[in-house]
């Protein structure tokens, strides 16, 4: 039997999300929670003929104990989106003050579930994440996950538009650093099967995949962010990670985890300096297997780019520790 929890539900990804989850044959059990209409998002999807049982909770009677209980894989895209002229970190205080909350409850009741965070902004939330389960006894870094497939999925479609190839998903696009702006970095320099991005393209595709965010919120005229590619981004990584817990071999997807104790991540913590970062994961029985490092064939540009990038993260690391440790629990 498995369970699956999306804490945030009833929102903009969260509503796509389940609907997702809900047609997968992995999950016995869909339990969504909200703190507004997540009894009749459950009560809607579950008139749809798939196996997941599907239930919903309010914060009332204790419905985040409930929903939560023995759960074996959370998402979270749980909090404000963005609006326009808005930074992810602008959202800062208040979706890291969700997020803790939720944290705080997950360790209680499911303290070994697969944590799959999306709540913006990540490069924050997930050392959030950390610290507060850390602080609960109960941290393992191999179940800790930054949703950053959206990178992937976004990389994907846009060398696909330059490049002529069909079948974006037939590439595999490594994308590692953070999950916000210039943290982003895109290693078109490893893509399988090679492609040949043209010189006076790359700057753009670089940015694009870097701010493709924005793109998106100036498109939704101030009415919305990235919702269902998000949610379709959520819902990828879960599906490949429950695919991984029930034993198929070789599945990998780039992930933004607690770097140093991850195996294999050692040597990119060296490289890096930051402990949380995302890089290709293998996926396993135990969440992350093994952290595969790239960074020894990157090429000048992309060196740049990771400089960057490092530079920005230490200071969104920086402040969800900083926040997490100086937030009395609830």
């Amino acid at each position: 039997m498995v369970k699956a929890v999306v804490a945030g539900a009833a929102g903009g990804i969260g509503q796509p999300l389940s609907l997702l989850l809900k047609l997968s044959p992995l999950i016995d059990e869909l339990a969504l929670y909200d703190v507004v209409n997540s009894p009749g998002v459950a009560t809607d999807l579950s008139h749809i003929s798939s196996h997941a049982k599907t239930t919903g909770y309010l914060p009332k009677d204790d419905g985040a104990q409930l929903a939560f209980k023995d759960a074996d894989i959370v998402v979270i895209p749980a909090g404000i989106p963005r609006k326009p002229g808005m930074t992810r970190d602008d959202l800062f205080n208040i979706n890291a003050g969700i997020v803790k909350g939720l944290i705080e409850i997950i360790a209680d009741v499911a303290p070994k579930a697969f944590i799959l965070i999306i709540s913006n902004p990540v490069n924050s939330t997930v050392p959030i994440a950390a610290e507060t389960l850390k602080a609960k006894g109960v941290f393992n870094p191999q179940r800790l996950f930054g949703v950053t497939t959206l990178d992937v999925v976004r990389a994907e479609t846009f060398v696909a538009e330059i490049t002529g190839k069909s079948t974006p998903q037939e590439l595999t696009i490594p994308v590692i650093g953070g999950h916000s702006g210039e943290t982003i970095v895109p290693i078109f320099s490893q893509v399988t099967p090679k492609v040949t991005i043209p010189d006076d393209k790359y700057d753009a595709l670089v940015n694009r995949v870097q701010f493709g965010g924005d793109e998106v919120v100036k498109a939704k005229d101030g009415l919305g962010s990235a919702t269902l590619s998000m949610a379709y981004a959520g819902f990828r990584f879960a599906e490949k990670l429950l695919k991984a817990i029930n034993g198929a071999k070789g599945l990998v997807e780039p992930s933004y985890v607690y770097i140093k104790d991850i195996p294999g991540g050692e040597e990119i913590y060296k490289r890096t300096g930051v402990d949380f970062f995302s890089v290709p994961i293998e996926l396993g029985p135990n969440g992350a297997e093994k952290a595969i490092n790239i960074l020894g064939d990157l090429t000048k540009k992309e060196e740049e780019l990771l400089k960057v990038a490092v530079e920005g993260l230490q200071g969104n690391i920086d402040k969800g520790v900083s926040f997490a440790r100086k937030t009395p629990e609830k």
